[in-house]
This record gives structure tokens, sequence and C-alpha cells, in this order.
């Protein structure tokens, strides 16, 4: 526990802790983000951090507003104002964050689900038992997420004596990522029923592969669209505007130095942003890991 926490926890821990029980669904998102760290620990860091936030906010803007010469009166209720509501905001921000970690992890665990079920195919039909098939995945750090899943599967088996069923039962209940859920039941379920494990993980790894193939493909297709936008609507446009703007000021109307200080916005941060939005957007829808 961080010294933050500690100071969290003991001025703000025992007054939050009678209102935990709204805050729920929270405690499953941490368990499921595993940010190692228990509601009212999170609860309490959250508060801690929005007080200092609204200290800090009322100083700048009591300053800022009085400034204006609005009035004493209505400057202090301006700034309690604002500081309340961007604390609020920063808030709801902080209760979303294991939300975000826990899309994150999702999208990352689908992104390499469909290779992570080829290789566990493989190794289980070698014949070895679902425990050991875990085992040996487990080693290997290439799936990301996967096999940290694996490794989890593993430790619960050898640190806490629990059984394969067991362990993945609590693996279904933590990972996040919906697609990897369904596949833990379905080895799960085979399992207890005594069915064919290696024909069942082969069916899902091609699935798997079949489902990331659909992906790629649809990928493909809006990258094309997203480089036709992109030559069109900023390279072509750019070259337009820059040379509009240089005869308009052949022409005259507009002077030459606020040509150049528009071209200079237009060339130096105005493309250069466009650019890195679509880099991030490329980014995030595609399939493979980004």
């Amino acid at each position: 526990m961080s010294l933050y926490t500690k100071i969290a926890m003991r001025y703000l821990g025992k007054i939050i802790e009678p209102h935990l029980h709204f805050f729920s669904e929270l405690k499953d998102d941490l368990r499921r983000s595993r940010m190692r760290m228990s509601i009212q620990e999170y609860i309490s860091i959250t508060s801690l951090t929005c007080i200092i936030l609204f200290m800090i906010e009322l100083s700048l803007f009591s300053f800022i507003f009085s400034l204006l010469k609005l009035g004493a009166i209505f400057s202090i209720f301006m700034a309690i104002t604002v500081s309340l509501g961007i604390c609020l905001l920063f808030f709801f921000i902080f209760l979303s964050y294991p939300k975000f970690v826990i899309r994150d992890k999702s999208k990352s665990i689908d992104r390499t689900l469909s290779f992570a079920g080829i290789y566990l195919s493989t190794i289980s039909s070698s014949g070895l038992p679902p425990h050991k098939t875990f085992e040996i995945f487990s080693k290997f750090n290439e799936y990301g997420e996967i096999s940290n899943e694996a490794k989890n599967i593993v430790n619960d088996m050898n640190a806490f004596g629990l059984n394969i069923n067991e362990s993945l039962r609590k693996a279904i209940d933590r990972t996040p990522s919906k697609k990897l859920r369904e596949f833990f039941w379905s080895i799960l379920s085979t399992i207890e029923s005594g069915g064919n494990l290696p024909k069942l993980l082969e069916q899902k790894s091609k699935g798997f592969l079949n489902d990331y193939k659909r992906r790629l493909k649809e990928f493909s297709q809006s990258l094309t669209i997203y480089l036709e936008v992109y030559l069109t609507a900023l390279v072509l446009g750019t070259i337009f505007f820059t040379i509009l703007t240089s005869l308009m000021s052949g022409i005259g109307g507009i002077t030459q130095t606020n040509i150049i200080l528009i071209q200079f916005f237009l060339i130096f941060i105005f493309i250069p942003l466009i650019s890195t939005a679509f880099i991030l957007l490329i980014e995030t829808s595609s399939p493979g890991e980004g």
C-alpha cells in the first residue's frame, strides 16, 4: 500500500465504508481489471484526489474571477460552482476508469484469441490432460492477457490446491473478455461431461480464425475508405488551400503576414493533428495487435 493510499484510508476510509454498497458494480470492475485494490481503497483515493483538486481549483478560479472584477460574492460563487463541477466530472471519470481498463484488456484478448486457440489446440492434441495443457501454455508470453489468464489458472491449481474445473470457474468469473469467457465455459463443460477436448479446441480455434479473417477483411475495406478520405480531404485540400491563399495574397484583401500565419497553422499544427487522429483511428480499428 502506497503512502498516498494510507493517507486516504486513514482520513476517509471510515467515512466511506458505510456507503460502499452504492458502488457494488465497481467492485466487480476492479476485480476484472486486476487493479489489486479494494473498493474502499479506490473510493478513498478518488475522494482525496477530488478534495485536493477542489482546493487548488477554488484558489485558481477565485483569482481568475477576481481579475475580471465581477464582484466578490459573484466571483466566489462562480469559483465554487465551477470547481465543484470539475471535481464531480473527475470523480465520475475515476469511477469509470476500471471499465476503460477492462475494455482495453478485452480488446487485447480478442485480438490474440484466434492464435492462442490454435496453439492450445496443438498442445491438447498431443494427449496431455487439461491441467498440463494449461501449464505448458502459461509458459509462453506471446499471447499477452490470455497468457496471464492461463498463468492465473495454473497458480490457482498449484498455490491454492484447486482442480482444473474450479480454476476455470474462477477464470470465467474474472476474465474481462466475453469471448474468452465463452471459450472457458466450453472447455469446462467438455471436461465435466468427459467429451473430446482436443476436438473441441480444434473446432473453436477454426471458428476464431475464421472470425479473425472476417474482421481483417472488414478492416482492409475500411482502410481503403480512410485512405481515400485522408488523401482527398487532407493532402489535396491542403495543397488547394495553400494555392488559394497565395492567390488571395497576390490579388489583395488579406495581408501577407496573415496569409503566412494561416499557412503556418495549417501546415505545422492542423495537418499533424489530423494525421495523428487518423493514425489513432486506424490503430484502434485494427483487428491485429496494436
